[in-house]
């Protein structure tokens, strides 16, 4: 059974950093696209960054220069650390992984994450 918990979230000032943790469990997170997506009120879910097997990364535009997705294999555990937060940064964010060679995604529960001005 694949889990992903997330971790992390949380309320911080404008201009102020958080690290968000997705542990996983039932997969193997070096062999697999991880990605960190988020949710805000009235909007769809939008891609937030993503990193291939290879290291490949995505950010999108919105985050580009202050938020960082990495991974550790040794504990199955990928991150996003956000720094230089704003409030349009407001959302709830998700943990998403797709094992390399599987139809199948995962997503985790979500953690919020609220900036206030």
């Amino acid at each position: 059974q694949v889990q992903l918990a997330e971790s992390g979230g949380g309320l911080v000032q404008a201009g102020g950093s958080l690290r968000l943790s997705c542990a996983a469990s039932g997969i193997i997170v070096s062999i697999a696209t991880m990605a960190w997506y988020r949710q805000a009120p009235g909007e769809q879910r939008e891609l937030v960054a993503s990193i291939t097997s290879r290291g490949i990364t995505y950010y999108a535009d919105s985050v580009k220069g202050r938020f960082t997705i990495s991974r550790d294999n040794a504990k199955n555990t990928a991150y996003l650390q956000m720094n230089s937060l704003k409030p349009d940064d407001t959302a709830i964010y998700y943990c998403n992984a797709h094992p390399n060679l599987s139809r199948n995604t995962y997503w985790g529960q979500g953690t919020q994450v609220t900036v206030s001005s």
